[in-house]
């Protein structure tokens, strides 16, 4: 992971003996080991946090696309013409008789007042 071969393993190991000692590096070993192994979880769980978190903002944009393409369908569907239908066309309207002309009649004559 880090380019550590066996070589370099092998001298710290020797400079932990030393500046520790052979009583306490047990110890040290150990207190080393469950520092590494708390700092690779908070790692690891802050890792998934933020992937977690980058695929619900992706769900949200997916979404917001996905809203964005459906208005644009209904906006070029209330743009478009009406699609041509399967219906036939209607007959042409049978020609009308010609109407008959109406002669005015007379208008009646108002009767003259009566007198009593």
């Amino acid at each position: 992971m880090f380019g550590i071969g066996f070589s370099e393993l092998l001298l710290v190991g020797l400079v932990a003996l030393i500046v520790f000692g052979p009583e306490r590096l047990p110890g040290a070993a150990r207190t080393a080991g469950l520092w590494i192994g708390r700092l690779k979880r908070s790692f690891n769980t802050i890792k998934q946090e933020v992937e977690r978190e980058l695929g619900a903002d992706e769900i949200r944009r997916q979404l917001h696309n996905e809203q964005i393409l459906q208005m644009e369908r209904e906006l070029k569907q209330s743009i478009q013409p009406p699609a041509a239908t399967s219906t036939p066309p209607l007959p042409p309207a049978p020609e009308a008789a010609p109407a008959t002309p109406v002669v005015n009649a007379p208008a009646a004559t108002p009767e003259p007042p009566r007198q009593p």
